[in-house]
């Protein structure tokens, strides 16, 4: 079964066809890195990675670009706060997001562009933008005129006659001195709020608009029509719709981009992440609690991406006890010498790879996983096989044995047991298993010595 994907564009699943034969280009919209990215971000960067991951399973040869926002208001705002430069600033909070993503199990990107190295590109795709009549200047910028793009809104599916004031909450930011409220800013000329935040360019000195760096970062390296861009839904508008807009005008590619996909909001308790609700949760939160990041990511994968996704800890309990217990078999059964059978592991295989491959159904894909590792048909070398293969797209490290944090209550369990062991004392020895396995962890006795799991 090809590879078959929902693009926004178009509102229906498409079979994929590259712009070049073997090769997927693929833009995600990376992090305004101002802050440590919350849950919400990270469940895009998990379906981007596993989009990444079937990709690659179905022979293509992936170029990945995420780009890193070091300058906006956001940034400028925060790091005038916080009374550091922009660049240190922004250091810090691209230093914690590469770290999330290597405990998430998120293949690096190829190319990770930042804004700020990217001026001169963005410079010479404005310059082309006034030069068509797309763009015209005010006192204090640059801006795109969406009336002149007739096709404005055929991703969103807005009409611009019905657009109005406070459309949206970035529209609002990016109003200044401009023709139409739904105008948006391409280069912004300095002034004293920006303090030592400028370029000096042949637009002026100042610095750019937000949409206007993912059309000139994408472009450098993909080419001016790849595809497929991805983010979460919130970005379809205003962000993806203003990309369009000023690359077909300025590139004259129609598709400027092949495929758009977009994963639905993590909502916590039902409710909209919000910090003035007290639900909003950072990667750390999480593992404070005691929860791997493995956990969280197994969380993800239960939800289909084009469905909305309810974080609660319940149900951070349940994925984190579903991956135990799936780490707990895969422990057992890699265990096997049994003779394999490729045509039993091609088989089952393919049928895993058709699942994925209808819309990347990755929830129907690890049922698919529970399925074979319950059922008979196969021995247990041939699910091991199976399942190493599987994790290709799932990333779970799911062979990878995990370090285990033990409490010193439960290490004085452990070497009072061997003690009563060697002692052949097994009733004592029997009681702090037991006690041993209340505290949430299993002692597995083997010819190597002890070892020891979490339940």
């Amino acid at each position: 079964m090809p590879l078959k994907i929902y693009n926004t564009m178009s509102r229906k699943k498409e079979v994929f066809k590259p712009v070049k034969e073997g090769q997927a280009g693929m833009y995600v919209c990376g992090p305004t890195i101002y802050d440590y990215v919350h849950i919400g971000n990270l469940r895009a960067y998990v379906f981007a990675d596993i989009l990444r991951r079937i990709l690659k399973i179905n022979g293509y040869k992936v170029k990945e670009v995420m780009n890193l926002t070091d300058v906006d208001d956001k940034t400028i705002k925060n790091s005038q706060k916080a009374g550091m430069k922009l660049k240190e600033f922004t250091k810090k909070y691209e230093k914690g997001f590469l770290e999330n993503i290597k405990d998430m199990n998120i293949e690096k990107p190829e190319v990770m562009p930042k804004a700020t190295e990217h001026i001169k590109e963005m410079v010479a795709l404005i310059k082309k933008l006034l030069k068509k009549g797309f763009a015209y200047k005010t006192d204090d910028g640059i801006y795109y005129s969406i009336r002149k793009f007739k096709d404005y809104g055929k991703l969103s599916k807005i009409k611009k006659e019905n657009l109005k004031a406070g459309a949206s909450e970035r529209v609002l930011k990016d109003e200044y001195d401009k023709e139409h409220v739904n105008d948006f800013a391409l280069w912004k000329f300095w002034d004293e709020n920006d303090g030592d935040v400028f370029w000096e360019t042949e637009l002026g000195k100042g610095r750019p608009g937000w949409h206007i760096e993912c059309s000139a970062m994408s472009t450098k390296y993909l080419g001016k029509q790849f595809d497929i861009h991805t983010g979460g839904v919130d970005l379809i508008f205003p962000h993806h719709e203003n990309e369009i807009a000023q690359s077909e005008a300025g590139f004259e590619k129609k598709p400027w981009v092949k495929y758009w996909l977009h994963n639905e909001w993590v909502l916590v308790d039902g409710k909209k992440m919000s910090k003035s609700l007290g639900n909003y949760y950072k990667l750390k939160d999480i593992t404070d609690r005691g929860y791997s990041p493995m956990d969280l990511r197994y969380f993800y994968l239960s939800g289909h991406y084009r469905k909305p996704l309810n974080f609660t800890f319940t149900n951070l309990e349940a994925a984190k006890n579903t991956y135990q217990r799936l780490k707990n078999i895969i422990s057992e059964i890699k265990k096997s010498k049994e003779k394999k059978n490729k045509k039993n592991i091609n088989a089952a295989y393919k049928q895993f790879l058709e699942i994925l491959n209808d819309d990347l159904n990755v929830p129907k894909a690890l049922s698919f996983m529970w399925e074979i590792l319950r059922e008979n048909k196969l021995n247990d070398a041939e699910k091991y096989e199976l399942v190493l293969k599987f994790d290709k797209v799932f990333g779970l490290k799911l062979d990878k044995e995990e370090k285990i944090k033990i409490p010193a209550e439960v290490k004085k369990f452990v070497a009072e047991r061997e003690k009563a062991r060697k002692e052949k004392n097994w009733k004592l020895a029997d009681e702090l298993r037991e006690k041993i396995k209340n505290a949430g962890y299993y002692v597995d006795d083997t010819g190597e010595g002890w070892k020891i799991r979490k339940l």
